[in-house]
């Protein structure tokens, strides 16, 4: 357990764009230190390196993990090496914030949270939209009841991706590449928080000439409520989350999965609620990451190792239905 006067200290391994932003967050945290950064290309990690202020470039990750110097990495790299990079990771003793997904099925995440409780070191999923304020505050006033009985949850994840690179991680079936598991996450995780797991569900999806699936829609239902959720690489779409209620509805602000406020809708009157993020909202996750660390827990309350594996198997079933293969695992 590290003392509360020392700096919890970095790794990143996987060092593109979402990892960029991360790193400029984790700046933004007095209770962090980034000490290292890892790529297969050593050039590449001495620039990210050099960016970011990391002390030490390391040209693989297995160099990383065997550093003395770092407590927890943060893995960025594509959806297919997860598992076996964060396993990796562990077994070396350091503690782990993944990226979301977690791993590519339901057996991945498994074994992952194995190997965390023998090893005795924290794991999370990167799921950032769970520490949004904006997402944690519509939480709370539903499980207050504010809204009374939920009926209907609405969300949708969308970006046009199908003029990027085929051998890409979004196209490529063989890296995990889709919607679903890079953006559809989002939407299935919003109706998980919300609602639970659905009694049953529905799912259609469209592929890509690559074979990756592009575009989803699913229907969730429960003995009260349904959810309609959405993700695309086949357009652009405004983002807003809906929650309805029989006592009211709370809209959620475009891009709801990273949101700086909500409106409530009760008895035909409106009430804002502004609440920004610190930074891109990275900061959020990790300073739950260092507050788990400090206590000596090996799994968040508010993303728990449960949370995670139940989400992937709702993924699975998506999957499941839609015909949706990675010839990674599958």
């Amino acid at each position: 357990m590290k003392a509360h006067n020392e700096k919890i200290r970095w790794g990143i391994v996987g060092l593109g764009k979402i990892a960029g932003k991360f790193a400029a967050d984790l700046a933004l945290d007095k209770d962090a230190e980034l000490v290292a950064v890892a790529s297969t290309s050593l050039i590449r990690a001495q620039e990210f390196a050099e960016l970011h202020h990391a002390k030490i470039a390391f040209g693989s990750y297995e160099e990383l993990f065997a550093c003395p110097e770092v407590d927890v990495v943060y893995v960025a790299n594509v959806h297919s090496q997860h598992a076996n990079t964060s396993i990796s990771a562990m077994q070396h003793g350091k503690h782990v914030l993944c990226e979301k997904p977690a791993g590519i099925n339901a057996g991945e995440v498994q074994e992952m949270i194995n190997v965390s409780r023998n090893q005795g070191v924290f794991f999370m999923e990167a799921l950032w939209s769970r520490f949004n304020p904006s997402i944690r505050k519509v939480k709370n006033l539903i499980d207050e009841g504010v809204l009374g009985t939920l009926r209907y949850v609405h969300a949708d994840f969308c970006f046009y991706a199908l003029d990027r690179d085929e051998n890409g991680r979004l196209l490529n079936p063989a890296l995990g590449g889709g919607s679903l598991l890079d953006i559809g996450i989002y939407p299935v995780f919003l109706a998980y928080l919300l609602l639970g797991l659905p009694d049953e569900m529905d799912a259609r999806a469209r592929f890509f000439h690559t074979g990756a699936e592009v575009q989803t829609s699913m229907l969730f239902t429960y003995p009260k409520a349904q959810a309609i959720l959405h993700s695309s690489l086949a357009n652009n779409a405004k983002m807003e989350a809906r929650i309805t209620g029989e006592n009211g509805e709370i809209y959620i602000d475009p891009r709801w999965h990273e949101a700086s406020g909500f409106t409530l809708i009760q008895n035909g009157e409106e009430k804002r609620e502004h609440l920004p993020v610190t930074g891109k909202g990275y900061f959020h996750e990790i300073g739950e990451v260092h507050q788990c660390i400090r206590r000596g827990v090996l799994e968040s309350e508010l993303w728990s190792h449960y949370d995670s594996l139940q989400l992937i198997r709702l993924l699975d079933q998506v999957r499941e239905r839609c015909e949706i293969h990675f010839p990674s695992v599958d």
